[in-house]
């Protein structure tokens, strides 16, 4: 029996592996998930209208969506009193949606 040798990493696919990483550590978190969900369906939300929809303290969120903003994930604009945030970073949906396809031993 043949065994198969393991094909080394190119510096492009290990680049990608990291952004990847990167991506799934910052929003491994059950809120932050949430956050990420609701700015698929709607692509700009102000912090008041996330934390009606998740049923969770101001607080909290803002601290979420500061974190996520500073890691590049999502992308804040100001719109009068409000903050607008909206994700900046489109391939977190398509991971998240593909770990949602599938069944990992659900």
């Amino acid at each position: 029996m043949d065994q198969i040798k393991p094909t080394v990493i190119n510096p492009q696919e290990a680049e990608k592996l990291e952004r990847i990483a990167f991506i799934l550590k910052t929003v491994a978190h059950p809120l932050r998930l949430g956050i990420v969900h609701l700015l698929e369906q709607h692509p700009r939300l102000s912090v008041t209208s996330i934390t009606d929809a998740l049923e969770s303290e101001q607080s909290l969120v803002s601290h979420h969506l500061q974190t996520m903003k500073l890691k590049g994930i999502l992308s804040a604009k100001r719109d009068g009193r409000s903050v607008m945030y909206s994700l900046k970073e489109r391939d977190v949906s398509l991971i998240i949606e593909c770990l949602e396809n599938c069944q990992c031993n659900m």
